[in-house]
């Protein structure tokens, strides 16, 4: 399968909100696209792409697995992402690598809050998008309500290219707008067998005055399309689907489709619009050369075109640990690869030999022994490529637009049940960290313990079981904790000398510091303004390296201090006596000294939090979110639901779930996602310096 011309593949990502039908969209493409011969089932546990036992007994999809598929001589490479919030790294790795996607919404309840966060993040990397208006089979299903949120909540030009017959038990088929003709499906046949027929008499008004709209909307974008319009007041098929995909590459306008994929209604006319609408990997502008070191965003970087013969490049998304080893997913960008050639990994600056390439069917693998620009494939044995690095060839050795990943806001101690455990352990989290860039590790100096940081409560629950099962692990969980920060509040600086004079040779360095605060989400910052040579070069990064190990853990409560510049102004040394690691005490002192005289304080995680809830509830929600020190900062109606959008502190937000709901009578749902720090009330930090005391 490999080697197929550029212009035949796609690689695209079906993503939606929980439930929307994402996963049972996926099997249905694979069904009909002969890569399996059963149809899975979410709520039956045995889907394809949801292949691990969590996916499968909680029926919803963690891990984005990619799988290729063929369709009318088209490959087509689909990374099935997860709607949980607690995943959105999942959702934001994969979108990074796609050329194209397509959007689920529910055709009961229209955009719904994980829809929206989602539709920013394809924002954020461009990537054009048709939607599919999903199950309009069930009760309640209203596809010209669900449309309408589509403008409401997302702001968008939306364009319907299918309006359904019939709907909830009735529906039927669909009308092809692009064609003017009735696609009906017929029963019990797993919607494999359809057939083209009128459209029916009663519907043909609303057809032809929606066929206007699509004709006014998609003329537009291609000039030679509208001379034919204003010539015959309509288009051929051919300029129409030619119209379609510019408007849909360049984000005009989004394409929308219908159906029902439980059904089987809708998905081959989705299989044809992804190989009519969503670009080949030479439709699309390219991959951008991340920026040099401390320089800013260039939006005219050198792009790396799709071209199989120009030299390697690829990005790892994805890094998946199983009984095969380590499998490490690429998105090849440009040039051809072949097993056993070696690579750069140009983030890492070393080289990596490839050894078995795999094309993935979900948990299945075919062996390949080349890779091509455009394709998605699975590296096995890369002894250290992490998410987000890039490969590439030494003759071009380019880093490829780096991925961002999320700072996590939630602690929780893990140690395992048996002394025998330790090392396993420690080996299954070093694992599962490699995987997943938004899980961090770090030992706690003063207790010992293992502290593992995630997204929230579900990211941990889920990665806990993963360490039980996968790695025989039986752990004991601490209660989860907030990941505080400490920070400055105003300049300061320090001079600090350290001496140490006992048998042999002594130990001398002084340090002259200023400490001042930066704006949030700044960082740590270092300059060196030491003139005259009074600290040696030498001995300069001893001193950055010094405030950088002592800011992990910081002076008021232990936490890692952020957003704050330290510059080195002045200090002195001794011929015999300093050396780097003198320096470096020095500094660390220096920082536990002159950053308690800076005016220290905690910081604490702020949460975006987002309620949907029947309209009866809104004040009992409101007044909750209020008590837990929430700000509220808008208040939206959508048909008979509410959605509160409020700034919480995440101290306030462990088992809001359960409280929700009871309070709700389990009625009310809410996603929640990190969105910046915040000083605590002084209560609050003395009740945490007292602890940490």
């Amino acid at each position: 399968m490999s080697g197929n011309p550029l212009d035949l593949i796609r690689n695209i990502g079906i993503t939606a909100h929980i439930d929307a039908g994402k996963t049972t969209t996926t099997e249905r493409i694979l069904y009909y696209t002969g890569v399996s011969h059963r149809i899975g089932e979410v709520h039956d546990g045995n889907t394809t792409t949801d292949y691990m036992d969590q996916e499968r007994e909680r029926g919803i999809t963690i891990t984005s697995a990619a799988v290729t598929c063929e369709w009318k001589g088209h490959r087509i490479n689909i990374i099935d992402t997860p709607g949980h919030i607690d995943f959105n790294i999942e959702v934001n790795r994969s979108l990074r690598v796609l050329d194209g996607a397509i959007f689920i919404i529910e055709g009961v309840a229209g955009v719904q809050p994980q829809s929206e966060t989602n539709w920013r993040l394809a924002d954020r990397y461009n990537v054009p998008r048709i939607i599919f208006i999903n199950k309009l089979d069930r009760t309640g299903a209203d596809f010209y309500r669900a449309f309408a949120t589509l403008k409401e909540k997302l702001d968008i030009v939306a364009l319907p290219l299918q309006l359904p017959i019939g709907i909830e038990d009735t529906f039927l088929g669909v009308v092809d707008l692009v064609e003017m003709k009735a696609i009906i499906w017929e029963g019990g046949e797993l919607g494999a067998k359809f057939h083209d027929e009128e459209i029916p008499a009663h519907m043909m008004e609303q057809a032809q005055e929606y066929r206007k709209l699509l004709l006014n909307t998609a003329a537009m974008v291609d000039n030679d399309a509208v001379e034919e319009f204003l010539g015959t007041d309509d288009l051929s098929v051919e300029t129409l689907k030619r119209c379609i995909k510019i408007g849909t590459i360049s984000g005009e306008f989004r394409p929308v489709l219908c159906g029902t994929a439980f059904k089987n209604k809708g998905v081959q006319p989705l299989l044809d619009a992804v190989l009519d609408y969503l670009p080949s990997p030479v439709d699309v502008p390219g991959i951008r050369v991340a920026p040099e070191e401390g320089q800013d965003d260039d939006p005219n970087a050198r792009r790396i075109k799709a071209d199989p013969d120009a030299p390697f490049s690829g990005l790892a998304f994805k890094i998946i640990n199983d009984k095969y080893g380590t499998l490490t997913f690429v998105r090849v960008y440009s040039g051809t690869l072949k097993s056993s050639d070696t690579v750069m990994n140009t983030t890492k600056g070393h080289k990596e030999r490839i050894g078995r390439m795999f094309q993935m069917h979900a948990d299945k693998r075919a062996e390949i022994k080349e890779v091509h620009a455009g394709d998605i494939a699975a590296f096995v044995g890369l002894k250290d490529t992490g998410t987000g690095d890039t490969l590439a060839s030494s003759d071009d050795p380019v880093i490829l637009e780096r991925m961002a990943f999320p700072v996590p806001v939630i602690d929780i101690s893990v140690e395992p049940k048996t002394k025998e455990g330790v090392e396993k352990m420690t080996l299954g989290l070093q694992k599962l960290a490699g995987e997943d860039p938004s899980l961090r590790l770090k030992t706690d100096q003063e207790t010992g313990q293992t502290i593992l940081s995630g997204m929230g409560e579900l990211h941990l629950e889920i990665i806990i079981d993963r360490l039980k099962r996968e790695y025989g692990v039986d752990a004991n969980i601490g209660a989860p904790q907030v990941a505080y920060r400490e920070t400055i509040s105003k300049s300061h600086t320090e001079i600090y000398t350290h001496k140490k004079q006992s048998g042999g040779s002594g130990q001398y360095a002084e340090v002259k510091i200023n400490f001042e605060p930066l704006e949030r989400n700044t960082g740590v910052q270092f300059e060196n303004k030491v003139v005259g040579g009074s600290v040696p070069r030498e001995y300069i990064p001893a001193v950055e390296k010094g405030i950088r190990v002592q800011a992990d853990t910081g002076v008021l409560a232990g936490f890692q201090t952020v957003d704050f510049r330290y510059t080195l102004l002045d200090g002195k040394y001794h011929d015999v006596d300093s050396s780097a690691l003198a320096f470096e005490i020095a500094a660390k002192a220096c920082f536990r000294e002159g950053m308690k005289k800076a005016g220290p304080i905690i910081l604490e995680p702020i949460m975006d939090v987002e309620v949907t809830t029947p309209q009866d509830h809104v004040g009992d929600v409101v007044g909750d979110l209020n008590r837990r020190r929430g700000q509220i900062q808008n208040q939206e109606s959508s048909g008979s639901t509410v959605i509160v959008r409020a700034h919480v502190p995440l101290k306030e937000m462990f088992g809001y779930i359960s409280h929700l709901r009871s309070m709700t009578k389990g009625r009310a749902s809410f996603t929640m996602q990190f969105h910046h720090y915040d000083p605590v009330p002084r209560n609050i930090a003395d009740e945490i310096m007292a602890k940490s005391a």
